[in-house]
């Protein structure tokens, strides 16, 4: 039973307070709210407007204001004895390939240096992905020889696509 007292004391609620703030008196209770003292007045109500007579739009609406054309910057000046010639308008063709992905696969681009369109020959070479597999088999005991497979497989070596006619240089594929 003596366990059972300070739960059942903790259980309770704390003692409602009620003070108020000093200088200031409690606010009402709500009967008195509602009572016959209210605070403010009650607001006259103004008498709806009569509907307009319906007229004819077009005597109804002024026009509008019409205003002298006045340009936003004068004219340049008119030289006397020099020929009016227009400006040298040089164009350069520029060619964008949107979504052109060098891969392990030839692809279409255009070559900037001999000004064709073509299909890129690739080159395999050595990199990094070559060089990290010969160094794991290395690691796993494969020294005798055929740590050096990765140097011969295609598919883990990097790409570079080159023009086919000028040999320029289109593109690199990095493994890694």
């Amino acid at each position: 039973m003596q366990d059972l007292a300070p739960i059942e004391a903790m259980a309770s609620a704390p003692p409602l307070e009620t003070s108020t703030l000093v200088g200031h008196p409690p606010p009402p209770s709500y009967e008195e709210a509602l009572g016959s003292n209210p605070q403010y007045p009650p607001m006259p109500y103004a008498p709806a407007p009569a509907p307009a007579p319906a007229l004819d739009m077009k005597t109804s609406v002024p026009p509008y204001p019409t205003q002298a054309y006045c340009p936003m910057y004068p004219p340049p000046p008119a030289q006397q004895g020099q020929p009016v010639t227009s400006p040298v308008v040089s164009v350069q063709t520029v060619y964008v390939q949107p979504g052109l992905v060098f891969g392990s696969v030839p692809v279409q681009a255009h070559c900037p240096v001999c000004s064709q369109n073509v299909i890129t020959r690739l080159e395999h070479t050595s990199g990094a992905l070559a060089w990290l597999s010969c160094a794991g088999l290395a690691i796993f005991g494969c020294i005798y020889g055929c740590c050096l497979i990765p140097f011969c497989v295609d598919s883990l070596k990097d790409v570079i696509h080159h023009c086919p006619n000028c040999s320029s240089v289109l593109g690199v594929h990095k493994r890694i």
